[in-house]
Formats: structure tokens, C-alpha cells, sequence
């Protein structure tokens, strides 16, 4: 059973940080491609960041120079650091891996930042 496990969204003022992480099992981590996406209310679910197996990584234009995906293989574990927040980065953030073509998503953490 492949579960996928998100923590570290909270609430935080403008300009603060947040780090995220997922949890994997029931997978080959290593192997996967880890990926954040988040969907705000009325909005699409979107690409956040994700990262290779290789550790190759891309961005949203909008999380460029500010968030910074990483993952440590031996803890099974996706990173998300979040700095310089803006209440436009709020929404549900979801860790999505890719593990031999299927597609497995966590829960979701709620990422709230104020004005």
C-alpha cells in the first residue's frame, strides 16, 4: 500500500517561511519523481516543484528564488522550503510521486499566509 504522508503547512505571516515534507512508503523513492502542487480555492491544482530521481529539479515561474525542493533518499522524504511567502502561496499543498508511470498523492497540508 503506497501511502504519502505531508507535513509542515501552518500559518505564517507575509514574508516568512515554511519547510514541507513528505513521507513515502510502498514505493521505490529513489526511483520516483517527487513533486509539490498546490490548489487554492476556485483555482486549478498546479506545479509547484518537483525533483529527478537524478535530483534534476524545475519550478513554477512563481516559486523560483523562493522555494527550494530537495528530497534525502535514505528518509524516504520530499522537501519543500518555502521563504519569502506571499498570501498568494496559500492553498492545500500536495506531494505527488510518479513510481513506474502511476501517479500516488498525499493528503495534503494547508499552507496559510497572512498580509
Amino acid at each position: 500500500q503506497v501511502q504519502l504522508v505531508e507535513s509542515g503547512g501552518g500559518l505564517v505571516q507575509a514574508g516568512g517561511s515554511l519547510r514541507l515534507s513528505c513521507t513515502a512508503s510502498g514505493i521505490i523513492f529513489s526511483i520516483s519523481t517527487m513533486g509539490w502542487y498546490r490548489q487554492a480555492p476556485g483555482k486549478q491544482r498546479e506545479l509547484v516543484a518537483r525533483i529527478t530521481s537524478s535530483g534534476s529539479t524545475d519550478y513554477a515561474d512563481s516559486a523560483k528564488g523562493r522555494f527550494t525542493i530537495s528530497r534525502d533518499n535514505a528518509k524516504n522524504t520530499v522537501y519543500l522550503q518555502m521563504n519569502n511567502l506571499k498570501p498568494e502561496d496559500t492553498a492545500v499543498y500536495n506531494c505527488r510521486a510518479v513510481h513506474y508511470g502511476s501517479l500516488y498523492w498525499g493528503q495534503g497540508t494547508q499552507v496559510t499566509v497572512s498580509s
